[in-house]
């Protein structure tokens, strides 16, 4: 059998993970990754240290401990601020697999004479046609290819995913059944870096406060912001504009960031124009292996646990591509990113850069 090294994250995903493996006869060892500052008041690592201590002592399984906290500001952090400061909604969990689970972890791995890293993502390995290709999670609802889109192929061609076919009821069974302190322990959510602490009050540390006006397409200031970054297009929260004589009884939503004028664009009603899109660019596009046809039906997610959003995907030069849609999709997010399918394969993706919107709305300045 093999020598498989666990990403043990003192979560009940990553404990069954290595329960299974150890299960199968393979040679088990475990990595904990510190991948933020442990003295931060929100970091949760000390106790997960001591759920992923208990769940190795449990299963007679070697625990290493590492930091790869510096690489996680250089790779992963460094660039959440910089989407942020261009007005856009970074998602910092897909680069935290793909520059530190699947980099990081797995060179660590490898000079531990690892044959392949596992980690307690929902997701499937199929081997053919001599590669390795990422696939849905039997558990739809819980698949994660989304956030494992991006990782390198050799790193899939050296990974394992042991709850690929399992639902997220069993597994928590599984950790009942053999005693880990995980079994109850509720998902993260959320950005792992923020932990419980409010988003704004975590960005007032790396941000100056630029507070702005709040506007209509047509000009009229209705309101006030107190950053562009604090915000996301769809947005319905936290705007804090009440009842207006001269508009429509209708909710507001975030439609446009005006950085030039330090301005954010709202429109009434869920499905304004202004928030639907035909299509979108996407750049910094990387495929799991060949990519496909140009012209190819597809299907994408430009979110996760989005519902399969049928596409086809017209490719262009420098990594970039244009996806039209076979619907119209709400709050198309730069930032973000488009994540492509053939039925259930991960094909990759790439950053959403812009959207087209469905109809063609003057904003007045």
């Amino acid at each position: 059998m093999a020598r498989i090294i666990v990403g043990l994250s003192g979560g009940v995903d990553s404990s069954v993970a290595a329960l299974l493996l150890k299960q199968q006869g393979h040679e088990v060892h475990a990595v904990f990754m510190d991948n933020w500052d442990a003295a931060d008041a929100y970091c949760t690592s000390a106790q997960d240290f001591q759920d992923a201590r208990q769940v190795a002592a449990a299963l007679d399984i070697p625990l290493h401990k590492v930091s790869f906290a510096e690489q996680y500001l250089e790779r992963v952090f460094a660039q959440f601020l910089a989407e942020l400061r261009v007005g856009h909604t970074p998602n910092p969990d897909v680069l935290c697999n793909s520059e530190i689970k699947f980099r990081c972890f797995l060179d660590y791995a490898l000079r531990l004479g690892a044959e392949h890293i596992a980690t307690g993502h929902y997701a499937r390995v199929a081997q053919t046609e001599g590669r390795s290709r990422l696939m849905r999670a039997a558990d739809r609802d819980k698949d994660q290819c989304y956030f494992l889109h991006a990782i390198e192929p050799a790193a899939l061609a050296r990974t394992v995913f042991p709850l690929g076919d399992l639902p997220k009821a069993e597994v928590r069974a599984l950790a009942f059944r053999h005693g880990f302190a995980t079994h109850d322990k509720p998902d993260s959510t959320g950005i792992c870096f923020i932990g419980e602490r409010r988003f704004r009050e975590f960005l007032a540390h790396y941000f100056p406060a630029a507070p702005g006006p709040i506007v209509t397409v047509e000009g009229a200031t209705i309101g006030a912001h107190d950053g562009l970054m604090y915000y996301t297009l769809g947005q319905r929260e936290g705007l804090r504009i009440g009842g207006r004589n001269d508009a429509a009884e209708l909710p507001w939503y975030v439609a446009r960031k005006d950085l030039p004028r330090n301005a954010l664009v709202v429109v009434q009603g869920h499905d304004h124009a202004l928030l639907q899109s035909e299509a979108l660019e996407v750049e910094q596009l990387r495929w799991l292996g060949p990519p496909p046809v140009d012209g190819e039906v597809l299907t994408a997610q430009l979110r996760h646990r989005q519902q399969d959003q049928a596409c086809h995907i017209e490719l262009g030069a420098n990594d970039r591509a244009r996806v039209r849609f076979a619907a119209p999709q709400r709050a198309v997010t730069p930032g973000q990113y488009c994540v492509l399918f053939r039925g259930d394969e991960c094909l990759g993706g790439g950053v959403i850069a812009a959207a087209t919107a469905m109809a063609a709305v003057r904003i007045a300045s």
